[in-house]
């Protein structure tokens, strides 16, 4: 399993002045997984643009943990660049953890998810370092449809 990792933070353009369903300047969040565990991956659109600002994966995890760390990497993303965003994510589960500061994970330690395990202890300690950061809000799939940082795998 080949892991990739794009980075696309090329938005300094004005953002689109139309408000998108969840709300204008913002990031949506969502992560795929074949299998529970399985291959993994995660990622990022900006809402107002559509535009995908990051990728990451796929690595040996569960949909769970890639909720969380897509979380994780946008608030990161957003405090690095200075941008003010909010984030939104399908996962009550990951943005109970990123509140918590802690994955409560029970994925099995092992070769295969050690990378997951990696990524997971780096989010935990930037969680802990930056207690101050983006909001993160529940996207209402019900009322809004898919999260458009869905992956459209179901």
């Amino acid at each position: 399993m080949s892991e990739e990792h794009t980075h696309n933070a090329n938005i300094n353009a004005p953002l689109l002045q139309r408000e998108e369903q969840g709300g204008g300047s913002a990031l949506a969040v969502d992560a795929a997984c074949s299998g529970n565990p399985g291959p993994m991956e995660y990622r990022g659109v900006h809402l107002p643009s559509g535009g995908q600002l990051f990728h990451y994966g796929p690595i040996w995890g569960t949909n769970n943990i890639g909720e969380f760390l897509a979380i994780v990497h946008a608030l990161a993303l957003i405090k690095q660049n200075g941008w003010d965003m909010k984030v939104y994510s399908d996962s009550y589960n990951a943005i109970l953890w990123v509140g918590k500061r802690q994955c409560k994970t029970k994925l099995e330690r092992n070769e295969k998810t050690a990378k997951a395990y990696e990524l997971i202890a780096r989010a935990e300690r930037w969680l802990r370092e930056n207690p101050q950061h983006a909001p993160v809000l529940k996207w209402e799939t019900a009322e809004w449809g898919e999260v458009p940082a869905d992956f459209g795998r179901k």
